[in-house]
């Protein structure tokens, strides 16, 4: 049995999800889903899921799967795709598991701590504390509170900033304590690393036209009807990108033409700050690009074959 795995990560609207289709056809391979928003049923539009029609070519997993009701960790994302991983190999199938998720990639490329479970009252509590102070204020707290972090953690990294202080909170050990004896279950695996190094120019056409995509397809419907649902606040859903802000617009506050621009400003934040964390965790991976499709499908064929 091989025991290769290929991870491709990168920006979104990259082309990630393009490229493990193309790599999947030529490698007798399947794809895994390392997308934090792609997982929940109720939103295939407004997440860019993978189409119909690209799921009919190639089996794809993890997508679509979990309810929007449920908070879903990046430890119950392992879980998930172990085993995934696990009975594609089996089958004599490459994984391929793609995504913008960059925490999903450090669970099997590092390994995953024993942290113990923080409970909500806890997480909703320094993320309250985290609004409240603002990303420098927080930052400098958290120091004080964990001195460990300096220097390992960057103030734009706003996940792990909070995660980094819920931890210590609660748990009263540093979260690089907790890394200390963590191995990942993939070390002994050939690993093969993409990440999809995309020209700003490019990217913010791609993002421009993905949106114009999204409402084309009736994105504004999904919202609707995730509203009738009366979901909690606090659950993972409503990091969704486009969430908040369709739903200004249907509530009147402001027109679809500034609804689509604040969606577009903020993916391309987002962009930045997966690019950011891509400097800071995935040193070691292989960075590749082209514009043409045909070459960078060439490109990553050398890298994994």
């Amino acid at each position: 049995m091989s025991k290769k795995i290929i991870l491709i990560a990168g920006p979104t609207a990259s082309g990630k999800s393009k490229l493990a289709l193309g790599l999947a056809k030529k490698l007798n391979g399947e794809i895994i889903n390392a997308d934090s928003m792609q997982i929940f049923k109720e939103f295939s539009i407004l997440s860019s899921r993978p189409t119909l029609n690209e799921t009919k070519k190639i089996k794809h997993h993890l997508y679509g799967v979990i309810s929007v009701k449920k908070n879903f960790s990046s430890g119950e994302w392992f879980k998930k795709a172990k085993s995934q991983i696990k009975t594609c190999l089996k089958k004599n199938k490459i994984p391929i598991v793609v995504g913008g998720t960059g925490l999903y990639f450090n669970t099997i490329t590092k390994g995953i701590s024993k942290i113990p479970n923080i409970d909500t009252k806890t997480r909703i509590k320094v993320r309250n504390l985290y609004k409240k102070l603002g990303a420098k204020k927080f930052y400098n707290q958290l120091i004080k509170l964990d001195p460990k972090v300096k220097n390992k953690l960057i103030l734009t990294d706003t996940q792990r900033v909070q995660r980094a202080y819920e931890v210590k909170l609660k748990t009263k050990k540093s979260l690089y304590d907790w890394f200390k004896n963590t191995r990942s279950d993939f070390s002994d695996f050939n690993i093969k690393k993409i990440f999809l190094e995309t020209r700003r120019e490019e990217l913010l056409k791609t993002i421009s036209n993905r949106i114009d995509y999204m409402f084309y397809n009736n994105c504004v419907n999904e919202v609707i009807k995730f509203n009738k649902m009366k979901i909690d606040k606090n659950l993972s859903v409503n990091k969704l990108i486009g969430l908040r802000e369709i739903n200004d617009y249907l509530n009147g506050s402001i027109t679809l033409d500034q609804c689509k621009e604040l969606i577009n400003i903020k993916t391309r934040q987002y962009a930045k700050r997966q690019n950011t964390w891509a400097r800071g965790h995935m040193k070691n991976w292989n960075k590749i690009y082209s514009k043409n499709f045909s070459n960078l499908l060439k490109k990553s064929l050398k890298v994994v074959t």
